[in-house]
């Protein structure tokens, strides 16, 4: 079979006793999806529609080897037996789609994120070292946990063996236990864990050793870090390079899987899922570099969403296998299209961070704003078709109203879109001016490839009045007609110079030099508007009603964004509420004293105030009495997430 289209993705390969297909892995994430802390149907429905998309190679998520190495409230746990029966069978059904499957082996150490009941948990580390992040101070391993937490991996890996997986990672990237031990600023042991390369490498060393003499020769050990962790006091490029060429040497680690960055720091910790503002395939040279010194295989992943992207990383050396894991969540098939060549059907990750690791973040199970299948493929995996065709009319062309549209004409139904607009994607549209949300706009070209693969008859610059209804005669209305610009009442608003975040983006008004952005929603619109401004040369001040900018976003989107802000000078002014403007000034309240906080020699008050639902035409279906549903900010103003999630259900409910 010829793989024409990406001869060095599809050829095969093989790792320790493992040969897979293809060089496409899905590398480990957390999911959310267990139950109890074992392996269920919910994670087997997912990772299955992995495998049978494409997927070479699929690593389960972190599962902990030992009691000392709870770090979020329901872990996966594998320090018992009773951790077999899950693993296996998935192991059962991931290989009968032909794919490989390896388990994530975890110690953080230090890198606490929360506990099982809301008290702080004791954590351990090489040194009493503490953590930026999470503020954590460590209690020193004793020698006797040193050899038991090593143990734990070994017997761990023979439960994967005795479950039929392929192999396991030690998770030593991202500052977790391993990495500690490796990292002369973390750790200050004194005995044989400590102090030269030699004893600094000797915890993963052993752990690897003791899983290869608990399992087979064949059985895969492969070791997951962070070419470079890019952090405060973290481990740099040649730091790493020296660490892995003293363990290839003992000739017992299959494959580096190699990413970037830190747990332990904010900044490091952007690297975990890095957003869409990181360059495709950035950490590639950290691979290559990695590859060329050990001359072991070598996975590199991040930013990795297109097989284009993939195909060159691999063809030019600089890993043998891409770790292309959103691109997964986001289009599961992404494998099989790209095999078959149909690039342009493939539905790829922008890098918003929002369903799948925003979701974990905030102890949801995964998802994706633009795959709402994604963590839910036990209730949506497969779109019954429609009992009878039925002519489905929808009403508006942003996320919501194109994702209903596909769904529906793909169970069989003949569906209209009408957009007023002569372009499609809604507030979409404005998302991807911002600076580095160019991305955002792949939503737009993914839900209109779904659209036409679905032969759904879409009609551009198409408003909707009675008459246009009464023409069409739809069985069923979908309204998708989104929201606009909330403008709240407040003192002066008519009188100084007030523009919206939508007019400023359109270009239809002109901001002064001196700017206020009062931003509500305290999402990424202010800080967007913030930025955007800030670039163009006007000085910012971004007032915020929460504790911080971007409090609602994903903490990565967040935090660097806050970064770059701070880089460009914006000053950020959070527990602020908007009070007034006049002509010079804006007044702002403190929304915990209510005392006043006062801008003066301001030009321009740009409102970031949230939307406000755009009602008229589901007035209007409702006093025509048709059956109608409803998707999206029209509802209530949310997200992109929430319009694409209800424009699936609306798509089966018709």
């Amino acid at each position: 079979m010829s793989h024409a289209h990406f001869p060095h993705l599809f050829s095969p390969i093989t790792i320790g006793g493992l040969t897979l297909r293809n060089r496409i892995v899905s590398t480990g994430h957390e999911t959310h999806l267990n139950e109890g802390g074992r392996i269920g149907d919910r994670m087997i429905a997912y990772h299955e529609a992995r495998a049978r998309g494409g997927a070479g190679l699929i690593m389960t998520e972190v599962a902990l080897v030992h009691s000392s190495a709870v770090f979020v409230a329901d872990p996966i746990r594998v320090d018992t037996d009773d951790c077999i029966p899950g693993y296996a069978k998935l192991a059962e059904v991931i290989h009968s789609h032909g794919t490989g499957l390896i388990a994530q082996l975890f110690h953080p150490g230090r890198e606490m994120l929360a506990s099982e009941d809301g008290t702080a948990p004791v954590s351990y580390s090489a040194s009493p070292t503490p953590n930026e992040r999470f503020h954590v101070m460590p209690r020193p391993m004793t020698p006797e946990m040193v050899a038991e937490v090593i143990a734990a991996h070994g017997d761990a890996a023979a439960r994967m063996a005795k479950a039929g997986l392929d192999g396991v990672e030690i998770v030593a990237s991202h500052g977790y236990l391993p990495a500690q031990f490796l990292n002369p600023q973390v750790n200050q042991r004194s005995d044989a864990y400590g102090g030269s390369l030699d004893n600094r490498t000797r915890f993963i060393r052993d752990i690897a050793a003791d899983i290869r003499t608990k399992t087979s020769p064949d059985f895969v050990i492969g070791l997951r870090l962070s070419g470079n962790e890019l952090s405060h006091e973290g481990m740099d490029q040649s730091a790493m390079l020296e660490v892995c060429e003293r363990i290839a040497a003992d000739e017992v680690i299959d494959y580096f899987s190699v990413v970037a960055g830190s747990s332990a720091t904010l900044a490091g910790s952007v690297h975990i899922a890095p957003p869409m503002f990181e360059e495709v395939g950035y950490t590639a040279p950290l691979g290559q570099a990695i590859r060329e010194r050990t001359g072991v295989t070598t996975i590199v992943t991040g930013r990795l969403n297109q097989p284009q992207d993939a195909e060159k990383v691999i063809a030019s050396g600089q890993a043998d296998l891409c770790g292309m894991t959103r691109a997964m969540i986001c289009d599961p098939e992404m494998g099989e299209k790209a095999r078959e060549g149909r690039i342009d059907d493939i539905r790829a990750c922008i890098g918003c961070n929002q369903a799948c690791i925003g979701h974990f973040h905030d102890g949801y199970p995964i998802s994706c704003i633009q795959n709402p299948v994604s963590g839910r493929e036990l209730q949506y995996g497969t779109f019954p078709p429609a009992p009878s065709k039925r002519r489905i009319m929808v009403i508006g062309g942003g996320p919501g109203g194109m994702k209903a549209a596909a769904v529906a004409a793909a169970r069989g139904h003949e569906v209209a879109l009408f957009e007023r607009d002569p372009q499609l994607g809604g507030q979409a549209r404005l998302a991807q001016m911002l600076p580095h949300r160019a991305e955002f706009g792949g939503i737009i070209t993914n839900l209109t490839r779904e659209m036409k693969l679905a032969s759904v008859d879409i009609r551009k610059g198409a408003g909707v009045d009675e008459d246009a209804i009464t023409k069409f005669a739809p069985d069923a209305i979908i309204i998708a007609t989104g929201a606009t610009p909330r403008w709240p009442d407040f003192e002066g608003r008519d009188d100084a110079h007030v523009v919206d975040a939508w007019q400023v983006l359109q270009g239809q008004v002109t901001v002064g030099k001196s700017v206020v952005v009062a931003d509500w929603r305290a999402d990424w619109i202010g800080i967007g508007v913030a930025e955007l401004l800030a670039q163009n040369g006007h000085s910012v001040k971004l007032a915020v009603n929460g504790y911080m900018p971007g409090q609602t976003i994903q903490m990565y989107v967040r935090d660097a964004s806050i970064g770059r802000l701070h880089g460009l000078g914006v000053e950020m002014l959070p527990y602020s509420r908007l009070f007034g403007a006049d002509e010079d000034s804006v007044y702002l309240q403190h929304i915990m004293s209510n005392e006043a906080v006062i801008c003066e020699d301001v030009d321009t008050l740009v409102l970031c105030q949230g939307h406000t639902p755009s009602n008229a035409v589901e007035d209007m279906v409702r006093k025509m009495g048709l059956e109608h549903h409803l998707v999206g900010d029209c509802i209530a103003p949310r997200t992109a997430e929430e319009a694409v999630l209800e424009g699936l259900r609306a798509g089966l409910a018709v």
